[in-house]
Order: C-alpha cells, then structure tokens, then sequence
C-alpha cells in the first residue's frame, strides 16, 4: 500500500520491538507524534534468529485502528516468502529480507514489488556485500546491521561504518534513489557516525522508547545527524 506519509529527508525509524505491547496502538501513535518517519517492524520466527516477536496481525490491527504511517518490516524469518506474501496484506510499505532467508532473492525481492511494496536487502555484520551489485536495480532501501540480529538493547559494532560506507558507494554510483539504513544499538551518541558514514534512515528500539520523552529524544538525534552532514 502507499502510505500517506513517506518522509523526503533522514529518517528517524523507532522499533516497535522496544515499545509497550500492553498499548502499543498509543505508543505507535505517541512517537508519531513526537516525530518518528516511519515506524519499524522487527520480525522473528527463532529460527533464522534465536527470538520469536511479532507477525503480520500486529501490523493489520494497527491499520484497522487508523495509523497510516509509513511501515518497514525487517524479516528476520526463513524462509521467507511466505511471510512477505502475509505482510503486503497486512499494509507494509517496505519490507526487507536477508540473502541468506532465500533461495530465489530476485524472485523474492520482484514478489515484494508485485505486491505494491517497497523492497530493501539486509546485511549482517559478518555478510559480504557482494550481493548488493547483482540486484541494486531492484532494491530500494539496504539495511545494514550494526549488531547480531535476534535480539533489542545490543551495542553498536563499529566496523559496521565501514560497512556503510561501502554501501553508500555503491548506492551513488547505482543513480538510483535508495535508502541506506542502520539498525542496532543506535543511539544519540553515535547516530551521527553513523550519518557520516552515509546511513539516512536510522533504525532506534530502545533509545527512543526507552526514553522518557520521546519527541526530547528524537529532537537530539536530529541535531546529531544534521551536524554530522554540516
């Protein structure tokens, strides 16, 4: 589905994994309010990682219940085809999926399009970016992940600035208008390296719920990557 509020400039994504699940339409529409871009979806099956979160009837209710911002879903599942199939009817603007959780990647990554999403790629600290080459012409956003995925409240690993680095490259030199975003552990102290190094979506659980005063937090993180691009 198009979503009703697809953000131009650097995108402040607030995990839902990190939220109040006893309320979580309020929390989703608290930091909306505070001044998230888009709101992000941690799925995992333990399996392909060792925690089990959220399917696709979470993201459904949240869109019965009016919230209409944009949604990235990171699967964390494998395989994965079926999970894509159940969350483009849930309403997921982008969903993303790592090269590992399938045997058909442009089969998968062309399904998320045919379903009127957008898709991105995810790379793991330890995943070469070599794939990246053989489908940028139909990826629209790359996550890089500065953490082991599986898990919320991890610390930041930072050889994954190189790794964005490299992305980053290879995005500018694609021409095409792609997201690069960071996910794990990413917090006011460090968003800025991470924009420096080329990240312009910036994924955030704990930081940002975690946090006593959502929009106060949010603000922060902004001026972080603004003065990091002066």
């Amino acid at each position: 589905m198009e979503s009703q509020k697809i953000p131009m400039s650097q995108w402040i994504c607030p995990s839902i994994l990190a939220a109040d699940f006893t309320r979580l339409g309020d929390e989703v529409r608290n930091v909306i309010a505070a001044g998230a871009d888009t709101i992000h979806f941690d799925v995992m099956d333990n399996h392909y990682v060792p925690n089990l979160s959220i399917g696709p009837l979470v993201l459904s209710s949240l869109r019965k219940a009016g919230i209409d911002a944009c949604v990235d879903v990171h699967l964390m599942v494998k395989p994965v085809d079926r999970l894509v199939e159940d969350f483009l009817k849930a309403g997921a603007d982008y969903i993303t999926v790592h090269p590992e959780s399938t045997e058909h990647l442009h089969k998968t990554l062309s399904m998320i399009h045919e379903g009127g999403a957008k898709a991105g790629l995810v790379f793991n600290p330890a995943t070469p970016m070599d794939v990246l080459a053989e489908v940028i012409d139909i990826v629209d956003l790359v996550l890089i992940m500065s953490v082991n995925p599986g898990f919320g409240g991890q610390s930041f690993i930072p050889s994954s600035l190189n790794k964005l680095a490299n992305a980053r490259e290879q995005i500018d030199a694609s021409g095409r208008d792609i997201r690069l975003q960071v996910d794990g552990g990413i917090k006011i102290e460090n968003i800025g390296a991470a924009a420096k190094a080329g990240a312009d979506a910036f994924v955030a659980g704990t930081a940002i719920f975690g946090a006593e005063d959502y929009a106060q937090t949010i603000t922060a993180m902004r001026a972080e990557i603004t003065g990091a691009n002066a």
